[in-house]
């Protein structure tokens, strides 16, 4: 049930009869976070979490009312029970949640954030909130990429877009459009509020070879929510038929090919793995990244392999000790994988540990 954000994101884009619920305010201790979010439908939840237990009990039975009704409701639940009480929540804290059954009318907005995450754009789901009756509101959504205003208009000198109308969007969203770290929040205005949601695009995977192993990778890849390229330098193993799961592929020289994808500045984290078809391919495929910002390099290789290698490129001056140290070779978790599935899999739980990893904030 606990979907990734953009699968959500891809449900409420296809969707119709959802209601979709998010926290966009927590205080104290509380199951979830500000963003966690929910979708039901008239048989239950669906998709996704905003805390389980009596919290999403309370916003599921809401949610249904509001199926009913057409109307969406901004929900103040506290969580501080008596410890009697075995229904009850003990956490002590309070949350507000928004239950909006509205969401099939924004699948545009949605389908675009969806978008800008498979394409590298990053931006900002606005949700305007009006106050229309107790605990009833109006809700309005857009979406805004970072790099300009959905009506067309690009940021100002320092970076700053124009602002939405204040009378569907009310509070000032500067400091939210500025903020770095990627965090939801809630702006109060004078006339509502604004739930700021920022969407960042998709980390990507890079697999430096199209076969047996970087074909079942790309696959995993793109279930596991990475923008997949696979790179080959040939045509007949790099193509969409061969690799229908691949956001794209690319067939030419292998260090060229790679080394091109590296230095383009448009995706944010990036994640390569090195499986092609022999030791020169893979040197090739290294040079074009050792040493490149990424938050993950991974080579395939039997211990022999990797031990040669290194010595050559410190003996060239192609990687420092430091670098070399960086990578991850042999590739994957060890879960005594033998099979070319059994190998993806392996690799594809170190990519998700590294990423996790990554977003807890501690070391790769």
């Amino acid at each position: 049930m606990n979907y990734s954000f953009p699968k959500l994101l891809e449900m409420l884009a296809g969707g119709r009869d959802l209601v979709l619920a998010t926290v966009v305010e927590a205080e104290g201790s509380t199951p979830q976070v500000v963003g966690a979010t929910a979708i039901f439908s008239q048989a239950g939840l669906v998709a996704g979490t905003v805390g389980g237990g009596l919290l999403e009990a309370r916003v599921e039975a809401a949610a249904k009312d509001a199926l009913r009704d057409g109307k969406a409701r901004l929900l103040s639940i506290r969580l501080d029970a008596d410890p009697s009480d075995m229904e009850g929540a003990i956490c002590g804290g309070a949350a507000r949640v928004l239950v909006d059954p509205g969401a099939g009318r924004d699948r545009d907005v949605f389908a675009e954030a969806l978008d800008g995450c498979r394409r590298g754009r990053p931006g900002l789901i606005l949700t305007g909130v009006r106050l229309a009756g107790r605990d009833i509101v109006s809700v309005k959504r857009r979406w805004s990429p970072k790099d300009r205003t959905a009506d067309g208009r690009t940021a100002d000198a320092e970076g700053q877009l124009p602002m939405p109308d204040p009378d569907d969007f009310p509070g000032d969203l500067r400091p939210a459009q500025a903020d770095r770290a990627g965090r939801p929040r809630l702006v109060e205005g004078e006339k509502g509020l604004t739930f700021v949601e920022p969407v960042e695009p998709l980390p990507r995977l890079v697999i430096a070879g199209a076969g047996h192993v970087g074909r079942a990778l790309a696959r995993l890849g793109r279930l596991l929510d990475f923008h997949v390229t696979v790179v080959d330098d040939r045509a007949e193993f790099a193509n969409a038929e061969n690799i229908p799961e691949a956001d794209g592929t690319v067939v030419g020289g292998i260090g060229e090919s790679v080394a091109k994808i590296a230095e383009y500045p448009g995706f944010g984290d990036r994640y390569f793995v090195i499986v092609t078809r022999g030791h020169q391919k893979d040197a090739e495929a290294l040079r074009a990244v050792i040493g490149r910002p990424a938050v993950y390099i991974g080579m395939i290789g039997s211990k022999t392999k990797v031990e040669t290698m290194r010595r050559e490129f410190l003996a060239k001056g192609w990687a420092t000790e430091e670098q070399w140290a960086g990578i991850h070779s042999p590739i994957g978790l060890a879960i005594g994988s033998k099979t070319v599935e059994e190998i993806a899999v392996s690799v594809a739980a170190e990519l998700v540990l590294v990423r996790s990893r990554r977003k807890a904030g501690g070391p790769a």
